[in-house]
């Protein structure tokens, strides 16, 4: 029987009824954070327009979280660098963990900032430090907060003050499960959604789309388990621009999933050539998210037929959504592509499958993907963190 279709009994004998239900339920939370995102425009351009006329010159947003929250920023930045307004803002990716760790590196007292912080739960020490220490350093500061979880740290502290603002996700979004899948996934559309300047109704489409593709992930369920079967050991995620970061998102989820039982590795579809290629064995399922880029999918695919014209790797999957040459069989192709979807929508879909492959991979091997970590070294909210005085 499907994941997607045993009941909850069935699915909390195997640790896997949260895993499961919050990656089935992705499709819907993005139409709730398309929704949500319409009714409080009003109330984000007001907080922009404020932090325009405070700034004075450009101002530099920094997207900002630890593990699966940082490749949230890692994932749109490129895509935001094309689509976000780079007359007023420039756009940059730094992890809560580096700008906490070495602060000064990074944070520039004279440059007007923005401060955006992802957090499912809102806890983490580092989330907290990256704003008190950005506070302590940067003359003209903003904070942007998109989390999951209303009771968080992030959510009670940043809800007020003319230069805070506090975006909530869905409810659902605040994954009960270890790894995040939902709160990733309606963070990053947030996000987007808030900084692309392409029209309202353009957006919208955009999320109807994805939505359909998120679907058709559930319904293929079948597709992605005939490849979590194969007899593997090794697993290696590649793409280009922005999906190339997201190749971290994905190789951390089958990390996490399985305990660290199948050895993961991420890379850009280029840069794989450069060292990390010597990863790949026969033992090796190779996955790459090709881009809708016309220029940037044909470095996709070149690795795709170089991988398989040499026989190094057990399997070479290519998941794309244009139906291009359907006599790749090993693709996944998503069903009536050829629509010119930019690369931090398909993001969405994408991760989708690499989440479902991780849960159907950890219980294959026997672990529970709910609660993954058996030593609880690993925790769903990081623990023993001490963050000293600057």
């Amino acid at each position: 029987m499907k994941m997607f279709e045993k009941g909850n009994e069935d699915l909390n004998s195997e640790g896997a009824e949260f895993t499961t239900r919050e990656i089935e339920q992705q499709p819907e939370l993005w139409a709730e954070v398309c929704e949500n995102y319409t009714e409080n425009i009003d109330q984000l351009d007001n907080f922009f327009t404020c932090l325009e006329q405070a700034g004075g010159q450009r101002v530099r947003v920094i997207l900002t979280g630890a593990g699966t929250s940082d490749f949230v920023g890692q994932t749109i930045v490129p895509y935001l660098n094309l689509k976000g307004d780079r007359k007023k803002y420039s756009f940059e990716a730094i992890a809560t963990t580096t700008l906490v760790s070495a602060p000064l590196e990074y944070f520039e007292s004279h440059t007007p900032t923005l401060l955006v912080s992802f957090a499912r739960s809102g806890n983490s020490p580092e989330s907290v430090a990256a704003i008190q220490l950005a506070q302590k350093i940067v003359t003209k500061l903003w904070s942007l907060v998109i989390t999951c979880n209303p009771s968080g740290k992030l959510a009670q502290v940043y809800s007020t003050g003319e230069n805070n603002l506090v975006l909530l996700q869905p409810a659902r979004s605040n994954d009960n499960g270890f790894a995040m899948t939902g709160s990733f996934t309606c963070m990053l559309l947030t996000a987007v959604l808030v900084f692309d300047s392409s029209a309202l109704e353009e957006k919208k489409e955009y999320v109807k789309l994805i939505e359909q593709m998120g679907h058709e992930v559930i319904k293929r369920e079948p597709e992605i388990k005939a490849l979590s079967d194969l007899d593997f050991e090794r697993v290696i995620y590649l793409g280009s621009g922005g999906l190339a970061a997201l190749t971290q998102e994905a190789q951390l989820k089958l990390l996490e999933l399985t305990a660290g039982k199948i050895a993961t590795l991420f890379e850009s579809s280029m840069g794989i050539r450069h060292g990390p290629k010597s990863f790949i064995n026969t033992k090796t399922i190779v996955f790459c998210f090709i881009n809708n880029n016309p220029y940037s999918r044909l470095y996709d695919l070149d690795i795709l037929a170089e991988i398989r014209k040499e026989k190094i790797a057990l399997k070479a999957v290519g998941i794309d959504m244009q139906e291009g040459d359907r006599r790749e069989k090993e693709n996944f192709v998503f069903i009536g592509g050829n629509k010119q979807i930019p690369e931090s929508y398909l993001a969405l879909p994408y991760i989708m499958v690499a989440q479902t492959f991780a849960l159907l991979t950890s219980v294959k091997i026997e672990n529970t993907p709910d609660r993954p970590s058996i030593t609880g070294t690993v925790n769903r909210v990081v623990k023993g963190v001490t963050i000293h005085h600057l």
